[in-house]
């Protein structure tokens, strides 16, 4: 019970998969057969990405992850920033903004973002390269205030960037409510500061929820493959791609993906990624209101074993939407720590919290922290995220097993 870690392909992704590294082999760059049916391929994953999020064909660039398509989106907005200074600057060099002169960039985004998204600007501010103010989620919704990303704009300010929803809580942020105030303020604002752009990763809610980015209205989103049961590639949605929204490439090489991304494309995994998309529009009703279903279940069964005076539902804020999928439940009590707790299960696989953190032992779960739970809560906290295949009967068993590891860590430390 980890999908919020990852998923296993399905069976249809990998035919798919198999059948490109057999029948579209070829540079798809090249003229004879092979080249030209990968090139097929290509156009026809871009054009179901798209269609999964509501774009345009053109607006789709393959990536290698979602960690790439993050840093692109950050790389590019810097530079778009210092193009901006450039274009305006008197032969001095020097620039005002507000009556501040030789300001940097500044980035807004949240104090629970994924590593891709906080440690990269995290960097810049260290390097010097950008300003950042890392806005604290509500303790009381779990999600980002939209008053106090407006409050936070700056003259400097070219880029917010908020997650759709988060991969620990399951919140779902208000980032159409966002973008829509922020674009007030863009229109506001005069040729002297740069358009603020707007960005999103989307990773834990696609193939969980409807996700159509005219009705989000962001710049950018970001694809990760392997959260809706694809390959471990990614993409990068931008709206009107150098003319709406700039793209920068990070690094230099051929032509492939219009120069935005140079390299040879990955043919067999961008037609898997294509196929999971694919799966997505079809099917995305029936997976959601599954996984809704057994979550609900679940929690049912754990209020049932454990009682709610020894529960606490690290995923449920007042007033907040939650993924479809998501449980992060803390069983109360000494010695019951989420890591603990697991390592006395047998057939139960799940986390304590994000994968990219799953080093830091020692500490709970930054993200809970930074939603109100209190540390003694945190410390406790498993993650439980169901998938597409996870049945009642799958939950009786784990919850089963939970009740069984709770009862030996209590007899073990009865003894001592």
């Amino acid at each position: 019970m980890d999908y919020n870690a990852t998923t296993p392909m399905e069976s249809e992704v990998m035919q798919t998969i198999t059948e490109a590294m057999q029948e579209a082999w070829g540079n798809p760059s090249s003229s004879y057969a092979p080249g030209r049916n990968a090139k097929v391929l290509i156009d026809w994953a871009r054009e179901t990405i798209a269609q999964m999020v509501g774009g345009h064909p053109e607006d789709i660039i393959f990536t290698s992850g979602g960690t790439e398509a993050n840093n692109l989106v950050i790389h590019t907005v810097v530079k778009y920033f210092w193009n901006h200074q450039r274009h305006l600057a008197p032969k001095d060099g020097r620039v005002d903004l507000g009556g501040i002169v030789q300001v940097l960039p500044h980035i807004i985004t949240s104090n629970v973002e994924h590593d891709s998204v906080h440690l990269v600007v995290e960097n810049l501010v260290k390097e010097g390269k950008a300003k950042a103010t890392f806005l604290p989620v509500s303790k009381v919704t779990g999600c980002i205030q939209v008053d106090d990303v407006i409050a936070a704009i700056g003259p400097s300010t070219c880029l917010i960037s908020i997650m759709l929803a988060n991969n620990e809580t399951g919140v779902l942020m208000p980032i159409a409510e966002m973008c829509r105030r922020v674009k007030i303020v863009n229109h506001q604002r005069g040729k002297q500061t740069p358009k603020i752009l707007l960005h999103t990763d989307a990773a834990q809610a696609l193939g969980k929820l409807q996700v159509d980015v005219q009705d989000l209205g962001v710049d950018y989103l970001t694809v990760v493959g392997h959260k809706f049961y694809g390959p471990r590639i990614g993409a990068l949605y931008v709206r009107g791609p150098s003319t709406s929204s700039p793209v920068y490439a990070m690094f230099i090489g051929g032509g492939q993906e219009r120069k935005f991304r140079p390299g040879t494309e990955n043919t067999p995994m961008i037609a898997g990624l294509g196929k999971a998309a694919e799966l997505v529009v079809k099917k995305l009703e029936i997976y959601a209101s599954h996984m809704k279903e057994v979550r609900d279940y679940l929690e049912v069964c754990l209020l049932t074993v454990f009682g709610k005076e020894k529960l606490h539902f690290n995923s449920h804020f007042q007033g907040s939407d939650c993924l479809p999928n998501t449980c992060n439940v803390s069983i109360l009590g000494p010695n019951l720590q989420g890591r603990n707790v697991l390592l006395h299960c047998q057939r139960l696989l799940a986390s304590v919290g994000a994968a990219c953190h799953s080093e830091n032992v020692n500490r709970p779960s930054h993200v809970l922290l930074n939603s109100g739970i209190p540390y003694e809560v945190a410390e406790n906290a498993i993650r439980l995220s169901v998938g597409r295949a996870t049945s009642k009967e799958d939950v009786d068993t784990i919850v089963e097993e939970l009740k069984l590891a709770v009862k030996e860590i209590k007899l073990c430390a009865a003894q001592t």
